[in-house]
């Protein structure tokens, strides 16, 4: 009888041993899992921040584009400013020696009048 009330402990000694284990197989898939699942979340963010930035690199690349296309346009206004302003004063260069022309004529003109008379 004792052998048998000892066979009989030993046995409910496996099974919760058994118990346990199964247990312990359990909590440890469910880290592993929970690891796992940890893991794509961190992949995800990294992913969206690379996907970010990426964007924002994109983005940064248009505006110097445009910034260039601007510096660009600027610089043809400039020029052309400079050019409007150089004609200007060739205009009015013009206008003063036609102004002066026409004053030396006058006088010339005048003066050879009187003399002539």
């Amino acid at each position: 009888m004792e052998e048998l009330e000892k066979e009989e402990l030993e046995v409910e000694e496996l099974e919760e041993l058994m118990r346990n284990w199964r247990k312990l197989e359990e909590e440890l898939e469910e880290e592993e899992l929970e690891e796992e699942k940890e893991l794509e979340e961190e992949e995800l963010e990294k992913g969206k921040e690379l996907e970010k930035e990426l964007e924002e690199d994109e983005l940064e690349e248009k505006l110097e584009e445009e910034f260039e296309k601007l510096q660009e346009e600027l610089k043809e206004e400039e020029e052309l400013e400079e050019m409007e302003k150089v004609e200007e004063e060739g205009g009015g260069r013009r206008e003063e020696e036609e102004y002066e022309k026409e004053e030396l004529e006058e006088e010339g003109g005048g003066g050879g009048g009187i003399g002539g008379l």
